[in-house]
């Protein structure tokens, strides 16, 4: 997915003219002088089609992910330091790389433009998933964001004909119903597990281990011993000992925060060849 925004330099300018004046200034006697300007970032933004699964909340090595409900999606904090743990861990794909870049031109005019930078996903599978129906309601609150409709409502009739079992029930009705999972549709993702307001359902999952294809490269000889890569690094990574930058590679989620904080660009984080 690619986004491109163009608009005149002109367009601009009369916007910055109209936040500038003052209502009793003459428009006319305010010019602006817009120099060329080049800015680029990467962000990471969830979708609303996030399934509530809440794995991005639980993979998030800092803590910077808020769960989420059945009324609103997963949300990203400030804090988040961008190792893109959460963009390889969604099963549905509803959490995006994104980068962002302005550019002022005074021939071209001011441009924008938004990319999608794609990222292995971790593999998923489900193993076991269950659900206690003795305290089942079948208020339907497991159902409602299933990615794949693994999981329906079904009467007691329906689930003993497919192997499981239901409450003895005395007071049960034609109308009574259970929650049902088909374990052949089912891909772990556990959205049903964090939505049943009872917490009956339980689910034991395999989540791959996260893809690296990046590594710290580390400059010895640059290197002024301010220890700020150990002070920044968001899950102790880092270390400065006997005099120089060690950084565990298991430990480390590749967040940039040690290359970002480095004052002399000791520090690199390098793609894997």
């Amino acid at each position: 997915m690619e986004i491109k925004v163009k608009k005149p330099i002109e367009r601009l300018e009369r916007e910055i003219t109209l936040k500038s004046v003052d209502l009793d200034e003459d428009i006319n006697d305010f010019s602006v002088d817009i120099q060329d300007y080049k800015y680029g970032e990467k962000l990471i933004s969830i979708s609303p089609r996030c399934i509530r699964c809440n794995i991005c909340y639980e993979e998030c090595p800092v803590q910077a992910i808020s769960s989420a409900t059945a009324l609103k999606t997963a949300k990203i904090h400030e804090n988040c330091v961008q190792c893109e743990i959460c963009v390889q861990s969604c099963p549905v794909s509803c959490i995006y790389l994104l980068e962002t870049e302005s550019e002022i031109d005074k021939e071209e005019g001011v441009m924008y433009s938004l990319n999608e930078i794609k990222i292995p996903h971790r593999t998923l599978r489900m193993e076991d998933i269950s659900i206690d129906r003795n305290y089942c309601t079948g208020c339907g609150s497991c159902i409602k964001f299933c990615p794949t409709n693994a999981i329906s409502l079904r009467s007691p009739e329906y689930i003993e004909a497919h192997g499981e079992s239901c409450p003895d029930d005395k007071d049960m009705t034609d109308s009574t119903v259970y929650s049902y999972i088909d374990k052949n549709r089912c891909v772990g993702c556990g959205s049903c597990v964090n939505l049943c307001i009872n917490g009956i359902i339980s689910l034991k999952r395999n989540l791959g281990p996260v893809i690296i294809y990046s590594h710290i490269d580390y400059n010895r000889d640059a290197c002024v011993g301010c220890t700020l890569c150990e002070e920044n690094c968001p899950v102790n990574a880092a270390r400065y000992v006997d005099g120089e930058v060690i950084v565990d590679d298991d430990k480390c989620i590749r967040c940039k925060e040690c290359t970002t904080h480095c004052p002399v660009n000791a520090l690199e984080l390098v793609m894997n060849e």
